[in-house]
């Protein structure tokens, strides 16, 4: 099913560039500017079973972006400057900016470099457990787990149930299958316990997994003294905040902020919600981060920036630069406003 809808997606991106219909659709759907996001920059692996395959691009790819953007006269800002531009109305000139989330290793060894070509700033939003080694990178540990084996048993309420993993294609069926049951359990204590018993029956250490992929407080640091970054939070946990009790879903964020003022001595004024679509991040979340103190916060929902945004600075859509779709004729498309336009039923607000 998910193979069908990147099909889907792709060909709905293409079927937009031959056409040239996004040109006709720029001015009606472009917007005054469009957060990017990313997680993973790093060069391209060979592997012929990746199923986060959509959360990495390749340094190539991002760099074609940049590219793209200042051949269109576009700004590339910092967070504040959006939130100042949105605030203030400053829409004579249209802007995007570039967020990274999680805080791995690649967005300092690979992201950055690519971004000080073009001057780029970028925010790079720290789930700060994650900094500090004991976060549950569940989704990438599910494809360790799923990667080493040749059948995944699991119990799902009272059936057994035998997972075929011995092809590329049946343990990309595999990963979908457990990968849809784990985010669907009612707790995050239910998903910490299932992930931990398929790690532990096929010999994965989630907490390497976390320390080998993700910034330490100290890369961090040194990622955060650079001027082109902007450090934000991400949670505590990186859980879904909306399944979260009022008060632990206030704690995750305003806790995150300040283990990350701690450790960098400076504030943190920006946040991204993990997983961040409508399930995740709602109306309550939204109120909470403003809250919390801070300027803005970004889902994952698709959309481009208009004017109305500026009432809404913590439920700020965002653009995905998506590692299944990195070819570089459909740029025109995505910053067109059409294909974001076109997934939203043609609403330029989704704040609710």
């Amino acid at each position: 099913m998910k193979q069908l809808r990147n099909n889907v997606i792709r060909a709905g991106l293409g079927a937009l560039y031959f056409s040239g219909a996004h040109h006709l659709l720029r001015p009606l759907l472009s917007g005054v500017g469009a957060i990017f996001m990313l997680h993973h920059v790093r060069p391209a692996r060979e592997d012929a079973f990746q199923p986060n395959r959509h959360l990495e691009v390749t340094p190539e790819f991002l760099r074609a972006t940049l590219s793209h953007l200042r051949t269109r006269d576009i700004d590339i800002v910092s967070m504040d400057e959006l939130h100042e531009r949105l605030a203030q109305g400053r829409f004579n000139r249209r802007f995007a900016a570039f967020t990274l989330d999680d805080g791995y290793r690649d967005n300092l060894d690979y992201a950055l470099p690519v971004l000080r070509e073009f001057d780029a700033p970028l925010a790079v939003y720290v789930a700060s457990d994650f900094a500090e080694g004991t976060g549950r990178l569940w989704w990438t540990a599910l494809e360790a787990v799923i990667a080493k084996a040749e059948q995944i048993e699991v119990t799902i309420g009272n059936s057994t149930l035998r997972l075929d993993a011995t092809t590329p294609a049946a343990k990309q069926a595999a990963f979908d299958r457990l990968h849809d049951w784990l985010r669907a359990l009612p707790g995050e204590h239910d998903l910490a316990r299932e992930i931990a018993a398929l790690c532990t029956r096929h010999g994965v250490d989630m907490e390497a997994l976390c320390r080998g992929l993700c910034l330490s407080w100290d890369g961090v640091k040194q990622l955060a003294a650079d001027p082109l970054v902007t450090i934000g939070a991400h949670s505590i946990s990186h859980c879904n905040l909306a399944r979260q009790s009022e008060e632990i879903a206030a704690q995750e964020m305003a806790e995150s902020r300040t283990r990350i003022e701690r450790a960098l001595e400076h504030r943190v004024l920006h946040f991204a919600y993990p997983y961040g679509d409508r399930d995740a991040a709602g109306e309550r979340e939204f109120t909470l981060a403003a809250s919390a103190g801070f300027k803005t916060a970004v889902t994952t929902r698709p959309g481009m920036l208009f004017a109305e945004n500026a009432g809404h600075m913590t439920a700020l859509p965002r653009v995905s630069l998506n590692g299944n779709y990195q070819d570089t004729r459909i740029l025109p498309v995505l910053t067109s406003g059409a294909a974001t336009a076109m997934w939203n039923g043609f609403r330029r607000i989704a704040a609710a």
